[in-house]
């Protein structure tokens, strides 16, 4: 038997959803597509997690979900499969004691394979540096949010036909806001994301240029923090950035 009881939360809400099968309970709190489609628009951001050990992985994660950043990408290392477990093992931890708190996805998912792996470890949207149609329209099979990265209006354009829900301009910072805003013009019905070199500074110019969020990495998780067990900084650092964003 299934039952569903809502489970909520200051920043969203899960369906939770009990199962009994064969006699043995399994308790599981997944949010809808829709519901991560909504909280991008509602809080905006998602914090970038690169080269991080996993077992810093979810004091990161609650250090960011306290200063307001539900979404955790935690990138694929391309330089060898041997590091894919890095990546799965961090996802499978974020998602296994925060759920009902952060949102966790992949990030720099470059094939069918790593879409495979990233949901098998309890990702739930997958996030790209390139326009790959193929590997967006599997995620979307597979029922993952997808947010492949793009530059050219060309490449916004395939992936957002290919069935992206948010296309990340990346590498944003070299671009400008100015940029953003000119390709939102002609494309104001696509949806996109601002990504590379966001920061606390410049992150409202994005949202005023057109972005509906952003993408944060090494300008938020600070390594030498994390590694000094400095999470606190990582909490007043979110919390400006969320202030930032949404207060434009």
């Amino acid at each position: 038997r299934e039952f569903v009881v809502i489970y909520k939360h200051s920043m969203f809400q899960y369906k939770n959803v009990f199962v009994n099968t064969n006699g043995k309970e399994k308790w599981g709190m997944t949010p809808t597509k829709e519901e991560i489609i909504q909280n991008v628009y509602d809080n905006k951001l998602i914090a970038i997690v690169r080269g991080m050990e996993p077992e810093y992985c979810v004091k990161l994660a609650e250090a960011l979900c306290e200063g307001g950043i539900n979404m955790v990408e935690i990138t694929f290392n391309q330089k060898s499969t041997d590091r894919y477990e890095a990546t799965t093992k961090a996802i499978r931890a974020i998602s296994g004691q925060l759920a009902g708190r952060v949102m966790v996805g992949a990030g720099t998912v470059l094939s069918k394979e790593q879409v495979d792996l990233a949901k098998e470890a309890g990702a739930l949207y997958i996030i790209t540096p390139s326009t790959k149609p193929e590997v967006i329209r599997y995620a979307k099979e597979q029922g993952l949010v997808t947010m492949p990265g793009a530059m050219t209006p060309s490449e916004i354009e395939t992936a957002y036909e290919a069935g992206a829900d948010f296309v990340k301009i990346f590498p944003v910072g070299n671009l400008g806001a100015a940029y953003v805003k000119a390709v939102k013009a002609p494309m104001s019905h696509i949806p996109v994301l601002a990504v590379g070199g966001v920061n606390e500074k410049n992150i409202a110019e994005f949202i005023r240029a057109g972005a509906v969020g952003a993408g944060v990495g090494g300008n938020l998780v600070n390594a030498e923090w994390i590694r000094n067990g400095e999470f606190d900084k990582i909490t007043a650092l979110a919390r400006e950035f969320v202030t930032n964003a949404k207060n434009v």
